[in-house]
């Protein structure tokens, strides 16, 4: 309770109201700038990106296609006589050297028949020497006029049919040796063997498939071409007969091979060739039956403009890129886009050489605005080489002095006080 007594002192009302009107003159001023500022209008901020020339550098035009490897040679191993297996040879898929022993039929018959054909031919030489020696005796009488001449042309006729009888003996002596020698079931060329399908004690004949062997030093990559591939490798010389290889679980094409065969005719109906192409397998890295991606390399090369893939954008069915232009405003190019070579696209039009591209950050791009282009180095292929990112604000910088902490620590006890003054007014 204010004493009546005292008199009222105008002091601290006096100071409060010349506080709040200060307060007021500074609001007032601070909201005429911000309506001015906003009556004006500033300038959008430049969204920063990052541009990289477009390049320009001699290319060839391929096409791609996907086939199926080959082995140059399959041969189903079968008997040539029919027996009994006796032993096999080889291990299951072993790779095995032209002639290598595979399997063996028991030869003990065909030993034998080796051996009567043997006695054969020796009867038919004693019967040949005796008839040589009759006719050798008629025409000494026939000379003496002794011997008709019909008993002289019996025994000359006797003569050569014991001369044909050698021939017949030695011609089965022949066959019944190499009987013996095909009980020995040798490998017809160098490969690598599928499983033993039949085992030892196993009766075969000529038609039973004892294994496969398929020749693997090289393989064939048979695909389909169209009718212009067809027309340009006909045309082609050497070294644009020259085909790229990759595997399913391959990047790229990293194995070389050339194509040495080109059916003699199309397929009506889908307008394709086949065509095939050889490749060296002596380290064994190819299986015949795998899947293989192949690339073929046009026959001329030609200057061409490159920019990177991640640089195209799509608009509908338009295909654009963006340009950094004068004054750093983004330009809209529509582009012709050509073959897409190692991440690289071709543009056939639309795009000069050295034009700075925007390569990334183009979902903050418009026509017409302007931009903050980092430009990038590029690499051999023009593809560009990123800087590395800048450490966030505070990592890896020094500690601030401790007279900055000081002041930062005043700088705070300071802010509350002048708030609770504010406040308090």
């Amino acid at each position: 309770m204010r004493d009546p007594v005292a008199p009222f002192s105008p002091v601290p009302s006096l100071r409060a109201a010349a506080l709040l009107a200060a307060v007021f003159a500074v609001s007032g001023v601070l909201t005429a700038c911000g309506e001015r500022a906003a009556a004006q209008g500033g300038p959008p901020q430049a969204p920063p990106v990052s541009a990289a020339p477009a390049v320009q550098k001699p290319i060839a035009d391929s096409e791609e296609f996907t086939g199926r490897l080959e082995a140059l040679e399959t041969v189903d191993i079968r008997p040539r006589i029919g027996g009994t297996i006796d032993r096999v040879h080889f291990r299951d898929g072993a790779t095995v050297k032209k002639g290598d022993l595979l399997f063996t039929i028991d030869p003990r018959p065909y030993q034998a028949e080796v051996a009567r054909a043997e006695s054969q031919l020796a009867a038919a030489q004693s019967r040949a020497e005796l008839a040589k020696a009759e006719l050798a005796r008629a025409q000494q009488l026939l000379d003496a006029k002794a011997v008709s001449r019909q008993e002289f042309d019996q025994l000359s006729s006797g003569a050569r049919t014991s001369n044909a009888d050698i021939k017949a003996a030695e011609a089965a002596l022949r066959v019944a040796r190499l009987n013996v020698e095909y009980t020995a079931v040798r490998a017809p060329i160098a490969g690598h063997t599928s499983r033993a399908v039949v085992t030892a004690g196993n009766l075969v004949d000529d038609k039973t498939v004892l294994t496969t062997l398929v020749a693997t030093h090289k393989v064939y990559a048979y695909f389909d071409g169209s009718e212009q591939t067809f027309l340009r490798l006909r045309k082609a010389n050497d070294a644009a007969l020259n085909v790229k290889m990759g595997l399913a679980d391959e990047t790229g094409f990293p194995h070389t091979g050339k194509v040495d065969f080109i059916d003699n005719r199309l397929n009506t109906q889908t307008g394709a060739i086949r065509i095939r192409a050889v490749f060296d397998n002596a380290r064994g890295e190819f299986t015949p039956g795998l899947f293989a991606r192949l690339q073929v390399a046009g026959s001329t090369s030609y200057q061409a403009v490159l920019t990177p893939e991640r640089a195209i954008g799509t608009d509908q069915s338009k295909k654009f890129v963006f340009v950094v232009g004068a004054n750093n405003v983004a330009e809209f190019r529509e582009v012709k886009l050509g073959a897409l070579i190692d991440g690289m696209r071709v543009v056939t039009a639309g795009l000069k050489p050295g034009e700075l591209v925007v390569v990334s950050g183009l979902q903050r791009v418009r026509p017409g605005a302007p931009l903050a282009p980092q430009k990038l180095e590029v690499d051999a292929r023009g593809m560009p080489i990123e800087k590395p990112a800048a450490p966030p604000p505070g990592a890896g910088g020094k500690e601030p002095a401790d007279g900055d902490k000081k002041d930062e620590k005043k700088a705070a006890l300071r802010t509350p006080v002048t708030a609770d003054r504010a406040r308090t007014t």
